[in-house]
């Protein structure tokens, strides 16, 4: 059994956070472990409150979970809430576990979730960072192109930065791989009519699930993609 551990909030409308991760997971034949960081109240429409976790019980509950066989294979990151949970979540990580880190700055329904300046060591340790555009400007610090925006947050430490194309346009919805040694790769997908909640969480368990079961990084995300486009298909 695939095992990852999953760090995020709960979202009461299901719609994404912790909910869409174990869905995702499932779906991919792996289990996760859960770590709350927050239980959010939500809609499909507005963040209406959240209640956030302290960190020493979000780095206990971390621990636990990392403690219980099957040890995970990879940990998948999402909603943190603030810099405090963030550096709790480092220390209570072990060396050499892939680390997909979805920096979640706002909630699909609107809710402000994380300062862009939040994450700390912890955006050098992931194996990957997945931001959608308006995250990627936020973190990078740079309005330049896309390419120069990736190629700064590679200059902050990032190992590899997936910048999702799901707020772009054009008939294909095209996710790109930047790595520090300079490669861009594209993952295209037809870009599908309408929209759900949970993408952002979706992908990056998914390309977790697969890190974990010792894909390389480039064939994690363009699996990780062709499942989400499945599950957007349904």
């Amino acid at each position: 059994m695939t095992v990852i551990l999953a760090i995020g909030g709960t979202d009461s409308s299901g719609g994404a956070g912790l909910t869409r991760d174990t869905a995702m997971a499932a779906g991919l034949g792996a289990a996760v472990r859960p770590v709350v960081t927050a239980v959010t109240v939500q809609t499909d429409e507005a963040v209406l409150a959240i209640h956030p976790s302290p960190p020493q019980a979000v780095a206990d509950q971390a621990r636990a979970a990392l403690a219980t066989p099957p040890a995970p294979g990879a940990v998948k990151i999402g909603m943190l809430g603030s810099a405090g949970v963030a550096e709790a979540v480092n220390d209570a990580l072990p060396a050499g576990l892939p680390i997909v880190l979805d920096p979640v700055l706002k909630a699909s329904s609107g809710g402000r979730l994380m300062a862009a300046g939040g994450f700390g060591a912890l955006l050098q340790r992931a194996a990957l960072v997945t931001p959608n555009l308006v995250e990627l400007e936020a973190i990078s610090g740079s309005t330049g192109s896309i390419e120069a925006q990736a190629a700064q947050l590679l200059a902050q430490g990032a190992r590899a930065v997936l910048v999702k194309g799901g707020h772009g346009t054009g008939v294909e919805s095209i996710d790109v791989l930047y790595t520090a040694d300079g490669a861009a790769t594209p993952f295209a997908a037809a870009r599908l009519p309408g929209s759900k909640r949970g993408t952002g969480c979706s992908l990056a368990t998914a390309i977790a699930c697969r890190l974990a079961r010792g894909d390389s990084l480039p064939e994690a995300c363009r699996r990780g993609k062709a499942a989400v486009h499945r599950w957007l298909g349904c």
